[in-house]
C-alpha cells in the first residue's frame, strides 16, 4: 500500500491528517512542488523524517488582510522562509531591470504571485503577526544575502538580509544539516544561548568583545562600509577567500551595538549523507493537485525528468553563486542510490523514456576532489581551473563514463541526454597516457555517441582575454581546442552535431570595441550566439563586487564597467549583428570608434 502524501498547504488537509498542530511552517514564494529539485520540500521532507509535522504555505498573499499567513496556525517550533529556488528580483527582472511578463515556478507560467524581495517581506509579516514564534530564513535569496551586499536594483549596498527581514535566524547553502540542528534547539525555551553549537548559520549577538581570537574573522562593520566602498572591496576579499577554503573560520560583523555572526558551514557532505538527501522515495514528484486546474508549472516540466548527481562546483566562475551557496566542494552520491531513483522515475505515470539529465551545476565533476586534501583545507584559490587547472585537482571521468552506460542500458530507459553544462577544458588533454587513465576523450566520445540531442551547449562566456580573465574563465583557445575535438568525435560517431557556445555581455571589463571583436571572432568561425545574456549583477559574488566597486578588490586596479542601459543595449547587439534591424546601430558605433582611433584590431566584419 502505497501511503505517501503531500505535505499539507490547506487548513482542510490538516483536519484530513487529524492534525491539531504543527511544528514548522514553510513559507514558499515558489508554487509547492513536491520533488527534489525544489528546496521548500526538500527541507520540509527532513523535518518529516525527524519526526515533525511540516506544512508548506506557498505563495501566500502579502497585499490583503494577511489571512493567508494565519490559515495553518502558529506553528509549534518555527517558521521557515525562502523566496523559492531563485532570487526574487532574478525572478521578476531581466539584466536590464525589465520587469519579466512570466514566472516558471507558478502554475501556468504567470507572474505576480510574489513580492520584490520576498524572503524580507514575508518575514516581516511574519513578525508582525506571530512576535514571539522564531523564523528562519533559508535558500539563495538569503544565503547571497547573509552579509552586508550590493544589491542591483535599488543601486545601494545592503546590510545582511537577517537586518532588513527581522528574522531571528539564517541558514546558508544547504540547508539539511543546519535545519534538523536548528530543529532540536528550538524545542528548548533557552535556544539563543546556544547557536553558537550549530553550524552554516547567522544571527546577532551583542558580546561584541569575545569575538577577537585567530578563530573569527573580522569585518568591516556595515556603516563604514557605507562610508567607503574600499572597506566593502577588503571585506569582499575576506568573505570569498575564506569561502573557498575546505574548512573556514565565522565571519563576523558589527551592525551599531550588534554583531552579525555567520559560523562556517559544515563539512563537504559524505556519500551517505548525500545518499539521505535524496528524498525521492518519500516524495510525490510532482506539484500538489490544487494546481491542476491552472496550468503546468514550467520548472517542473524541464525538470521532471532529471536526476541529480552531485552538489558543488569547483569551477568558481565570477559571475556565479553556486560557490557561495552549494560549496567549491564536490559532494556526491552512491551509484546505488542514483540507480534507485532511475528505477523509481522509470515508475512515474509521466516518464516516456527520456531521462532528461544526469548532472549537477557542472555535469563533468562528479566524485572529483582534490588529490591531496590536506592541501585542498586552507586553499583559497577561487577556482581549481582558472588561471590553470590546479595540479592537485583529480580529473578521472571514468566514474561518469560507467554511470552513463549502466543508466542507458537499464530496462525502460530509451534515451539519456545530459542536460547540465560541462566543464569543457577539463577534457583537453596533451598527454595521451593521462587522457587515457581518466577517460578524458572516452567521455566526450560517449557524449557525442548517446547523450547529445543534435546540440551540445557549452560556455566559453566571452572571447576577449582580459574579460574572460576577469569572469575566471579559460582562454577562448581552449574552446577552439574543444571545437575541434567535438567535431572530430562526431566524425567518429558518423554524427553532425552542433556546438553551442554562450556568451555574456555588459560584464565588468568588456566594451564596445571587445564586443565587436567577439562579433567578428565568431562569424569567423561560424558560430551560433543565439544562447547569450547581459551580465546580471547578483549578491555576493566576484563579478558584482567588480560592477560596483570599478576595480579589482584583490589588486586595486581599476576595471572599466559598462553600467549605462544605452551601453548595455548596444553591447547585446553585437550578439546578433546579422539582424537588418541592427545593422544601422552597429555601424553607427562601430565607425563612431574608428574616428576616435580606437578601433578593434577586427572591427565588426559585417560592416568593414
Amino acid at each position: 500500500m502505497n501511503d505517501k502524501h503531500f505535505l499539507p498547504i490547506t487548513k482542510k488537509e490538516l483536519d484530513y491528517l487529524g492534525w491539531d498542530y504543527v511544528d514548522v511552517i514553510i513559507v514558499n514564494g515558489d508554487a509547492y512542488v513536491d520533488h527534489p529539485s525544489f528546496g521548500a520540500a526538500v527541507i520540509g521532507r527532513v523535518l518529516e523524517r525527524e519526526g515533525l509535522r511540516v506544512a508548506i504555505l506557498p505563495q501566500p498573499n502579502w497585499q490583503d488582510d494577511l489571512r493567508d499567513f494565519q490559515k495553518l496556525g502558529k506553528p509549534r517550533l518555527f517558521f521557515g522562509v525562502t523566496s523559492g529556488n531563485m532570487d526574487s528580483m532574478v525572478n521578476h527582472y531581466t539584466a536590464n531591470k525589465r520587469l519579466r511578463s512570466d514566472d516558471a515556478y507558478t502554475p501556468g507560467g504567470k507572474s505576480g504571485f510574489r513580492p520584490d524581495y520576498a524572503t524580507t517581506v514575508y518575514a516581516r509579516i511574519l513578525k508582525q503577526l506571530f512576535p514571539d514564534v522564531p523564523v528562519v530564513l533559508g535558500g539563495i535569496e538569503a544565503s547571497m544575502r547573509r552579509l552586508s551586499h550590493y544589491d542591483y536594483w535599488s543601486d545601494s549596498l545592503k546590510p545582511s538580509i537577517l537586518l532588513d527581514s527581522g528574522a531571528d535566524v539564517l541558514v546558508y547553502g544547504m540547508g539539511e544539516r543546519p535545519i534538523v540542528a536548528l530543529a532540536e534547539l528550538f524545542q528548548h525555551a533557552n535556544w539563543r544561548e546556544h547557536l553558537s553549537e550549530c553550524r552554516q548559520i547567522a544571527y546577532w549577538d551583542k558580546d561584541i568583545e569575545s569575538y577577537h581570537s585567530e578563530d573569527y574573522i573580522r569585518l568591516h562593520s556595515y556603516e563604514s562600509e557605507l562610508k567607503d566602498k574600499r572597506k566593502y572591496g577588503e571585506d569582499f576579499v575576506k568573505f570569498e577567500t575564506e569561502s573557498n577554503k575546505r574548512e573556514q573560520r565565522t565571519l563576523v560583523q558589527p551592525y551599531g551595538e550588534r554583531l552579525l555572526v555567520v559560523r562556517p558551514p559544515y563539512p563537504v557532505a559524505t556519500e551517505a549523507e548525500m545518499d539521505s538527501f535524496a528524498l525521492f522515495y518519500r516524495m510525490m514528484n510532482a506539484p500538489h493537485p490544487k494546481y491542476l486546474k491552472r496550468g503546468e508549472i514550467p520548472a517542473f516540466e524541464m525538470i521532471k525528468n532529471s536526476i541529480t548527481l552531485h552538489r558543488g562546483c569547483f569551477g568558481g566562475c565570477s559571475f556565479c553563486a553556486i560557490a557561495a551557496h552549494q560549496g567549491k566542494q564536490i559532494a556526491s552520491r552512491s551509484n546505488e542510490s542514483i540507480l534507485a531513483e532511475v528505477r523509481d522515475l522509470i515508475q512515474r505515470p509521466y516518464f516516456k523514456g527520456h531521462i532528461s539529465d544526469l548532472g549537477g551545476p557542472s555535469a563533468n565533476m562528479f566524485r572529483m576532489e582534490g588529490l591531496d586534501l590536506e592541501k585542498c583545507r586552507t586553499c583559497p584559490r577561487p577556482s581549481c581551473l582558472s588561471p590553470k587547472i590546479c595540479p592537485n585537482m583529480q580529473l578521472n571521468h571514468k566514474p561518469l563514463v560507467d554511470l552513463y552506460e549502466t543508466v542507458r542500458k537499464m530496462p525502460g530507459v530509451k534515451h539519456v541526454t545530459i542536460g547540465s553544462g560541462i566543464r569543457y577544458e577539463m577534457l583537453l588533454n596533451d598527454n595521451k597516457e593521462e587522457d587515457k587513465r581518466n577517460e578524458q576523450s572516452q567521455y566526450l566520445r560517449q557524449l557525442v555517441e548517446h547523450h547529445v540531442s543534435g546540440r551540445l551547449k557549452v560556455a566559453p562566456e566571452h572571447t576577449d582575454p582580459e574579460v574572460l580573465k576577469l569572469m575566471r574563465k579559460p582562454d577562448f583557445d581552449k574552446f577552439l581546442l574543444f571545437l575541434e575535438k567535438f567535431m572530430q568525435a562526431n566524425r567518429q560517431c558518423g554524427k553532425n552535431q552542433q556546438l553551442i557556445p554562450y556568451f555574456i555581455g555588459s560584464h565588468p571589463g568588456c566594451t564596445i570595441e571587445k564586443m565587436a571583436e567577439l562579433c567578428d571572432i565568431t562569424q569567423k568561425y561560424h558560430l551560433i550566439t543565439d544562447q547569450v545574456q547581459d551580465f546580471t549583477p547578483t549578491p555576493m559574488t566576484f563579478s558584482t563586487a567588480l560592477y560596483y566597486l570599478g576595480y579589482n578588490p584583490y589588486n586595486g586596479k581599476p576595471v572599466y564597467v559598462p553600467k549605462r542601459m544605452e551601453e548595455r543595449r548596444d553591447q547585446h547587439l553585437f550578439f546578433f549583428a546579422k539582424l537588418p534591424e541592427n545593422r544601422k546601430r552597429i555601424a553607427q558605433l562601430t565607425s563612431a570608434r574608428n574616428r576616435r582611433g580606437s578601433r578593434p584590431k577586427g572591427g565588426c566584419s559585417t560592416y568593414r
